[in-house]
């Protein structure tokens, strides 16, 4: 795979995208939105000390371990974005509000302050960009070679966002809008293994999810959003747990008839 340099990475920074398992042969594509806090080095850290990159504002901690699991188990290709989501967010669509936040869950981000069009412009050529032409190009290449991608989107929730609601006991979300193929059976599967799980908890797949809707969604493959719990996933341990957890309810399913054409819902 190669990614070429934008005008705001230099060649120390990252790279805006990697892909797990380029050589996978399973129909199951992983994809890991908001993989990695690493901000590129002429944003210096926009403005923020590296406790607040680290922690859920700045990415979804667990998500890339997790991902990187199932795409062993499976023999699946991950692809994983590069940069913070307080860079640009790569699960919304450019030009929304909460695409380059100014202030996220409380903390003022100095460095996405009065950005003009041009500084916006070089995030998204830079970090956005390079992460979904990968998911196009890699979608293409399994359509090509006889394979309908099943598309699972791996992200990470906080146990308690503001306290107002209390607790979110939830430890698996489930996320989906039009489509049933695979999101309504794997609730059921989970649930039937006594996992807590969340339909459209705690977020709700209505709502706009830039990367399933407009890589899976608009083009009929099926997919599904899933979002697991922090606190579950605060070490190796705990990531390889919830992998199986995870991976353990998707293998029967894989292999249904319906996950096997592209349809529309």
């Amino acid at each position: 795979m190669t990614v070429s340099l934008s005008r705001l990475l230099s060649s120390d920074d990252p790279l805006p995208v990697s892909v797990l398992n380029p050589g996978a042969h399973s129909p199951l594509l992983l994809l890991c939105d908001h993989a990695s806090h690493a901000v590129p080095a002429a944003l210096a850290g926009l403005g923020l000390p590296a406790a607040e990159l680290t922690r859920h504002i700045g990415w979804d901690p667990g998500a890339a371990l997790v991902s990187a699991h199932l795409a062993g188990r499976f023999d699946a290709a991950a692809v994983l974005s590069g940069f913070s989501r307080l860079v640009i967010d790569c699960n919304r669509a450019p030009g929304d509000p909460t695409s380059i936040p100014e202030i996220s869950d409380g903390t003022v981000v100095p460095g996405n302050r009065g950005l003009d069009e041009a500084a916006v412009l070089a995030r998204l050529d830079a970090c956005f960009w390079p992460y979904h032409q990968v998911i196009t190009a890699r979608i293409a290449q399994m359509r090509s070679d006889g394979r309908v991608p099943v598309v699972v989107a791996v992200h990470s929730f906080t146990p308690c966002l503001n306290c107002a609601g209390g607790a979110r006991p939830w430890q698996i979300g489930v996320l989906w809008n039009h489509d049933p193929r695979l999101a309504v059976p794997l609730i059921e599967t989970l649930r039937a293994q006594g996992v807590c799980v969340g339909d459209n908890e705690p977020y709700s797949g209505r709502d706009s999810s830039y990367t399933v809707e407009t890589h899976a969604a608009a083009a009929g493959l099926p997919h599904v959003l899933i979002e697991l719990r922090q606190d579950l996933l605060g070490d190796p341990a705990g990531c390889a747990h919830w992998a199986d957890v995870l991976g353990d309810a998707l293998a029967p399913l894989l292999a249904r008839p319906e996950l096997a054409r592209a349809e529309f819902h």
